[in-house]
């Protein structure tokens, strides 16, 4: 099993990542901790960490960048836009007009204290906006230095398609686990294309554990079933890079053992079984 993977064929990361939408970003000792998840990742050798603007408006960038700039070489924080407020103390809604777009990347390049975002992210495909002008924006952004390489999140396979004849798209970050498979035909076209995709909610909220066939192979393996699902993962395809998100660091370190964890041929027909009845619905 593959540990690396070069997103946009070029970018190199450790494919086991870290998801900071859970840190707290508040003041006071929850704060403190946060921090001090954020600087225990990277020193476990996580290489991908991934936020966005939706998370605290902000927040969760400057959180990142205050435990850990200036960032040691190799370490990539991807972030998401195009989810904005519909005015103070609003709603959050999908909001990929070109000005927010914008607005909002250079909101993260100043938070996150970089001149350019190597990977950005369109948090959501907003269905009020013409798909060109949003992907347009962002490739201007490309254009004019701000960003690196461009990404989608929550796409269907028709979407990825069609963004692919605007943009080059080099990741894709859609909810998929051993036990939750919507998105299958949208990880198999990534995997036919070389894309990078980077499963949210890995592990299911905690379904791993409740299952008896995951927690059997755990025991066989002297793993928790967390570590199992997330070796599933990786040896699901070698462009998949999970990002499990954790505000405790006793869980981060559990879940960064799982990328040496190896599931021999009989345990992964198992949780292939287990995956495939979840998929269908039997069982």
């Amino acid at each position: 099993m593959t540990s690396t993977f070069r997103i946009g064929g070029d970018l190199d990361v450790r494919r086991l990542g870290f998801g900071a939408m859970h840190l707290p970003t508040g003041p006071g000792p929850d704060r403190d901790h946060a921090l001090a998840v954020a600087r225990r990742a990277v020193e476990l050798g996580v290489h991908l960490i991934d936020t966005a603007h939706l998370y605290g408006g902000g927040a969760n960038e400057e959180l990142l960048a205050e435990a850990l700039h200036p960032y040691p070489d190799g370490l990539l924080i991807t972030t998401k836009v195009g989810v904005a407020r519909t005015g103070p103390g609003g709603d959050w809604k999908l909001d990929g007009r070109p000005a927010i777009l914008r607005d909002q990347v250079r909101q993260a390049l100043r938070r996150l204290r970089v001149e350019r975002i190597e990977l950005l992210q369109l948090h959501r495909v907003d269905p009020g906006t013409p798909l060109a002008d949003q992907l347009g924006t962002l490739r201007e952004l490309q254009t004019e230095g701000l960003v690196g390489r461009i990404g989608l999140s929550e796409v269907s396979v028709a979407e990825l398609a069609r963004a692919r004849e605007i943009v080059d798209v080099v990741s894709v970050q859609n909810r998929y686990s051993l036990l939750d498979r919507e998105h299958e035909p949208v990880l198999d076209a990534c995997a036919a294309a070389g894309i990078a995709f980077l499963p949210w909610r890995p592990v299911a909220w905690g379904r791993a554990g409740a299952e008896a066939g995951i927690a059997a192979v755990a025991a066989e393996l002297g793993a928790t079933p967390t570590q199992v699902a997330l070796a599933w993962l990786l040896d699901r395809s070698p462009v998949v890079l999970p990002i499990p998100g954790t505000a405790r660091i006793e869980h981060l370190e559990e879940n960064v053992a799982a990328a040496t964890l190896e599931l021999t041929p009989a345990h992964r027909a198992r949780l292939d079984a287990l995956a495939e009845a979840s998929r269908t619905g039997s069982g």
